[in-house]
Order: C-alpha cells, then structure tokens, then sequence
C-alpha cells in the first residue's frame, strides 16, 4: 500500500490533490508545528494582474499548556474581513470562468462560517474538494511527530521515504510549499484551459479552485 505524508492545506495546489488522489493512503500532518509561508493558510490563484495569494490570518495568542498538540490546535484569527476578502477575489477572479457559477454555493459556506482551528477548517475544505471532485482518498491523521529526514546540502534534498507509526510514507510535508518545492519527478504540470491564459501564459500548480472552475468534472481526468 502507498502512503503520502501530507501537510494539511487552504485549498491546496493541485499536486498536493494529486497526491490526495493516487496514492492508496494519505496521512496528514496534525502534530506539527506551524510554519509561515505555506500552503497550509495560504493559497494561490490567477487573476486579471496575475498570482495572488490568499492568506489566512493565524491568532498568535498563548494557548494553554494542555491545548499544545501541534498544528492542529493552531487558531484562526477572527480580526479583519479576510472572509469576505478572499471570496470577493475568488468572485473577482473566477466570475467568468466556465464553472464557477456551478460550484459557488458549495464553497461559499467556508467564507460565511467562523472556524476556530486551522486544521479542522482545511480539513472540511478537503473533504468538500475531495466531494466536488469525485475522488475518494483514504485519509488518515498522524498521531505523533516524524521529523522531516534532511540532507546537510539542501540543493540535494529531495522527497524521502520515512518510517512513521503508520507505517512507510512518502513524506510531502515540505516538499510541496509556495518557494523552492523540492523536485517531484511524478508531478509535472500539464497545461489546461484558464481564463488568463492569453494574458500570462499557462499558470501551473495553482489552488484546486483554478482547476475545479476551469475544468468542472474534467478535473479528475487532469488529477
């Protein structure tokens, strides 16, 4: 059986829902700690000007001592409109685009409803995409930290396989980020249909959403 160790994310790319979908198992990360400038409160998506990523805001209030059990017990902030934000851009963004308008009422809820933990909010959204895009991955949560394996060269690191409690696991954690993704030879982007595709060229890798409202149920066949 293959096993993808995955970090959780906000409408991750869609190598990370490749993943999701070809590997027969998928554990995901929930003892981490938070990192910044990840997928994990972060996604990315074409607009009218270009990349624009949107980004959840995280409370860095203390938390109490016994609450401490990794990324899972990471908080989302609730000061601002960043709601109402990221779904005016997604409107902004992807109003013309072939599916969305079949899509809107399925994904507006994760912009109304107040979530408290970071990892239950993404979780929801992956269950939902998973729903959307007719895939049935087998998920499953970690139940204790595994540190990354490294290389002391960090331009020779590359996707490792780790021993977890769950048994051998690719480990994706920090290979699929925003800056410097480590080399992936499964994954390589294929162009297909964008609303600004004559404008910028081909954008891969982008947030699930922009291959859900470009491509509706043609996007399994893509993943």
């Amino acid at each position: 059986m293959s096993t993808a160790l995955l970090s959780s994310t906000y409408f991750g790319p869609i190598q990370w829902y490749q993943k999701l979908h070809r590997y027969d198992r998928v554990m995901l990360e929930q003892c981490d700690s938070f990192i910044k400038q990840t997928y994990r409160n972060r996604c990315v998506i074409a607009t009218t000007q270009g990349l624009q990523a949107l980004t959840i805001p995280i409370d860095r209030s203390p938390i109490a001592e016994s609450d401490v059990s990794g990324g899972a017990t990471t908080r989302i902030s609730n000061h601002g409109k960043w709601r109402t934000e990221h779904w005016n851009a997604l409107c902004s963004a992807y109003g013309d685009s072939p599916f969305f308008d079949y899509y809107v009422d399925d994904l507006r809820p994760f912009f109304e409803l107040h979530w408290e933990y970071l990892y239950d909010f993404n979780l929801a959204i992956t269950l939902k995409m998973c729903e959307l895009l007719d895939i049935r991955p087998h998920i499953e949560t970690t139940s204790t930290f595994v540190p990354p394996s490294a290389t002391s060269d960090s331009a020779e690191q590359h996707i490792t396989q780790l021993t977890t409690p769950e048994g051998p696991a690719d480990d994706f954690r920090d290979a699929i980020r925003p800056k410097h993704p480590l080399p992936d030879p499964s994954f390589e982007p294929r162009p297909y249909y964008q609303v600004y595709q004559q404008k910028h060229g081909f954008l891969p890798n982008l947030s699930i959403l922009d291959l859900l409202f470009n491509m509706g149920n043609e996007s399994i066949f893509y993943l």
